[in-house]
């Protein structure tokens, strides 16, 4: 059943509102190109997760090691933290860049770098950064959406939830000055549940519900799910872009990617019966149904945050269902034939500082801070060369002692395989011209080499 609090948004693909003429301009056309993958999966570690705990341990520092015993992977002298064994098993297929670097120690600027590879407009207010603003530059999904959409299914999914934690609303997750019409579809549900569906929809801003239908009543249909869409679509007169909407909550397609009951129990298990699990397991059916853009949001927004209590929430919670779920989504989308054309990607808006330390309020409970100068990320599929680690940092993993790679550099990536010439020209709320993305393709993931 749906409920105005779980509603969901249907931005995507600029299906509401918009003219879709207007996507088949000479200047959209001139942005596309050849695609190399036709799904980017971007598990992202919301808040910062740990390179020192992870992919880049600094086994002979022991200060700055901590807790965590190194293990060898399958690629000759390269380790993980032991709490990533099946990771480490599947090192064959990976590209880790250890020297990711960028200047912001933010939540939310940072994470607006990583999610639309474009650093954060300056607000001048401090407060500013901290809600939604069409002064932001889209997310990937958005600009595809723009320049290439994907009729019936949206551009990017963001699963499970927004990254929202009270009036803060995270940057980078929407269509920033694109709009609202090529917003995101954003769930916000618990996906561990054993009968979970699709539990709403939600508007952008811009188009009233009651342009549709009277509120109440549009609940009362909605409520009725699938049979009373098609009835609601059948009976109501709409605009073309409105029956679009309409058309793609309704199709089979759409229906049928979000259907996880369809599940075994066992591959169900063997993702693993948490949220994080649950998350990646739909990811793969998403990817399935060639959902281009599908953002996963490893935890709320600051769940990998660990100033406090770093180990004990790694080893017992966020470390093992990482493991075992991006393992589950590597090995099922091999089986399937998928990886080729898919991207992989996990990483956070930054990692987490060489010096352990307790704050004042949590004495006791050691923890490591943001550190945005130096950290890791992980690539897998999508002609990645796998089996290789790509730069390095000093002996106390701090900063990068070979070619630094950004944000920007991450984004750019994803816009040169999906299709999307970098240097495309995007126009702000105000009209004015802005190259789509000032980054680097990183070139160096798709030769067997390290750099």
């Amino acid at each position: 059943m749906m409920h105005r609090r779980e509603l969901l948004q249907v931005g995507s693909s600029g299906v509401l509102g918009l003219p879709l003429s207007a996507v088949f301009s000479a200047s959209s056309r001139a942005a596309v190109k050849q695609s190399q993958v036709k799904s980017v999966v971007l598990v992202f570690l919301t808040g910062g997760g740990s390179h020192l705990d992870t992919f880049d341990p600094k086994p002979e520092q022991v200060d700055i090691r901590g807790e965590f015993t190194p293990i060898d992977t399958r690629i000759p002298g390269v380790q993980f933290t032991e709490h990533l064994p099946l990771l480490a098993d599947r090192s064959n297929q990976l590209a880790i860049v250890r020297s990711m670097a960028h200047r912001d120690n933010r939540h939310l600027s940072g994470t607006h770098h990583t999610l639309t590879g474009s650093i954060q407009p300056f607000r001048g207010n401090a407060n500013e950064d901290k809600e939604l603003d069409r002064r932001d530059w889209p997310s990937y999904g958005s600009v595809l959406a723009r320049f290439q959409p994907k009729l019936g299914m949206p551009s990017q999914v963001t699963l499970p939830n927004p990254l929202i934690e009270g009036p803060l609303t995270w940057p980078g997750q929407h269509a920033g000055f694109l709009g609202p019409k090529y917003d995101p579809f954003q769930l916000n549900d618990d996906l561990n549940q054993e009968d979970f569906e699709i539990s709403g929809l939600r508007l952008q801003e811009g188009l009233s519900i009651s342009r549709l239908e009277n509120q109440h009543q549009l609940l009362r249909e909605l409520n009725g799910q699938q049979r009373s869409l098609d009835q609601l679509a059948r009976d109501r007169q709409f605009t073309s872009q409105q029956e679009s909407a309409v058309s793609m909550l309704t199709s089979a397609t759409m229906t049928q990617a979000f259907q996880l009951q369809q599940e075994s129990t066992a591959d169900r298990e063997r993702y693993g019966r948490n949220k994080l699990g649950q998350t990646l397991l739909l990811a793969r059916r998403l990817v399935e149904h060639e959902v281009p853009v599908i953002q996963c949001n490893m935890g709320i927004v600051q769940t990998w945050d660990t100033h406090t209590d770093n180990f004990p929430k790694l080893k017992d919670r966020l470390l093992p269902q990482l493991d075992q779920s991006a393992s589950a989504l590597l090995d099922d989308l091999g089986d399937r034939n998928l990886l080729d054309q898919t991207l992989v990607i996990i990483v956070g808006e930054f990692g987490r500082t060489p010096r352990i330390s307790s704050l004042p309020s949590t004495p006791g409970k050691p923890g490591r801070d943001h550190w945005a100068w130096g950290y890791t990320a992980v690539f897998a599929g999508g002609g990645v060369q796998g089996g290789q680690v790509i730069g390095k940092t000093d002996r106390i993993g701090a900063y990068p002692v070979t070619t630094p790679y950004s944000p920007s550099d991450l984004g750019a990536t994803i816009y040169d395989l999906l299709g999307i010439d970098t240097t495309a020209e995007v126009h702000d709320r105000f009209g004015r011209p802005l190259r789509l993305n000032e980054g680097e393709v990183m070139q160096v993931l798709f030769n067997a080499s390290t750099s």
